[in-house]
């Protein structure tokens, strides 16, 4: 074996070895593979963006604003892996796969986490009504609401065991809350969430008495330590800078998606083993070698998806299927070759470099143009049809085809000039796929 082989092979063995570390164990902070809704179970959000009121040229960035809070919100669930994408101009995707708490999640999602603070007036009619605090600075009246906090709220407990949500006052916040406060001494100051009182572990709406002027920081007691802890999580994320309407809502079950991973798992098992066992069958020892270089392909494909990561779907899987029977593709080419030039009087060697040579130009030719199929199903599937099922299709088949591409003309190709001065090449009828009838 030349010394370039020696290099080819030390390297393919490092690539495996490294594909079989990555599957084995958790590397670069992949612990496992990501898989979609489909195959995990859980729930697949649509929302629709406000933009009403919002300059043209905003727009795109209140859109990704929104998108960034609700990231910073489906952190607090613990959700591994989130999906949470643009799609179109108004609408925002959100898949959260694995997760059981349906309705905590939406209700994360599609809150604005404003707090409004609002005192009691009496109208003409006598009637008492909850209206918003307000103070004139700088010659503008401005409603006291939570997008005066700073992020950094935090729930504590008092020396009798209550639950407090500590905020504090940004500088303009400082101002209004001193004028409104100083205000309304001894007097309630209500608390509302989304147009709604504040309600405190006993139903009751939230409506403390002001006691004295606040100017830096304040508290608010009555909720519960589950509550108080999720509205301080929500407000440190952030505010949702646009309404968001829920337009589509899937959820799948983790059993349903457990259950296609197994079939999934089969299936690719059992496609895997028909193809060697062909191989082997009518190719005989070359057939074995092609073998070997699709454990290479299988081991490293999938240890892509981990990395990369790719969210595999069944769409996804279905594409990794389709390209296990494309990866022997060029094996064939390849074999065909060799036979022709075994059948012509060539040696085993001189076969096996001809038959690579001859067969490059078709192997070329048909991954080129899976390539270009694989880009436009993508491209389609993330504009045109917005359709993450097509997109999976078209990248786990585009790494499929690109890898088994490499295995064939470079692993096989290695794994033969590997044996070809070995007595087994001594032996003809291994590489003849008629059985031992050589013309």
């Amino acid at each position: 074996m030349t010394r370039r082989n020696t290099v080819t092979f030390i390297a393919v063995l490092a690539i495996l070895i490294f594909g079989l570390a990555t599957l084995l164990s958790p590397m670069f902070g992949r612990d496992k593979m990501r898989l979609g809704l489909d195959l995990q179970g859980g729930i697949h959000l649509v929302y629709l963006a406000d933009l009403t009121g919002i300059a043209k040229a905003q727009q795109g960035e209140a859109v990704d604003g929104a998108i960034s809070i609700i990231e910073k919100r489906i952190n607090i669930l613990g959700v591994t892996e989130p999906v949470i994408q643009k799609q179109g101009a108004d609408r925002i995707i959100v898949e959260l796969p694995g997760i059981s708490e349906v309705e905590r999640a939406k209700r994360l999602i599609g809150q604005t986490a404003l707090l409004e603070f609002r005192e009691r007036k009496t109208d003409s009619a006598g009637k008492e009504n909850w209206v918003p605090a307000t103070a004139v600075i700088n010659g503008q009246e401005k409603a006291l609401t939570s997008s005066y906090f700073k992020e950094n709220t935090y729930v504590t407990t008092d020396e009798f065991g209550k639950v407090l949500l500590v905020f504090e006052w940004n500088s303009e916040g400082s101002q209004l809350s001193g004028v409104i406060t100083e205000r309304l001494i001894n007097q309630p100051l209500g608390i509302y969430l989304s147009g709604e009182p504040l309600l405190g572990d006993d139903g009751r709406p939230i409506a403390p008495i002001v006691q004295s002027k606040i100017t830096d920081r304040g508290q608010i007691e009555g909720l519960s330590l589950n509550e108080a802890q999720e509205m301080s999580q929500m407000l440190n994320a952030g505010r949702i800078p646009i309404p968001l309407s829920p337009i589509y809502e899937q959820t799948v079950s983790p059993i349903l998606g457990a259950d296609f991973v197994d079939k999934a798992v089969k299936a690719g098992i059992i496609g895997i083993s028909m193809v060697m066992l062909f191989m082997i069958l009518y190719y005989r020892f070359c057939g074995l070698l092609a073998s070997l270089a699709l454990v290479f392909y299988g081991v490293t494909v999938m240890a892509i998806f981990k990395l990369v990561p790719v969210t595999l779907t069944l769409a996804g899987l279905g594409g990794f299927i389709l390209s296990i029977g494309m990866a022997v593709d060029a094996n064939v080419l390849i074999f065909e070759r060799m036979k022709e030039e075994i059948w012509a009087g060539r040696t085993i060697g001189a076969a096996v470099e001809a038959g690579f040579k001859r067969a490059w130009a078709a192997i070329w030719d048909s991954n080129m143009t899976t390539f270009i199929v694989c880009i436009i199903l993508y491209w389609l599937g993330n504009t045109v049809a917005e359709s993450s099922a097509l997109k999976g299709f078209g990248l786990t088949l585009f790494i499929g085809v690109a890898v088994s591409m490499f295995s064939a003309v470079v692993v096989t190709r290695v794994l033969l000039r590997i044996f070809v001065n070995s007595p087994v090449t001594k032996n003809i009828k291994l590489f003849n796929i008629h059985f031992g009838k050589v013309k």
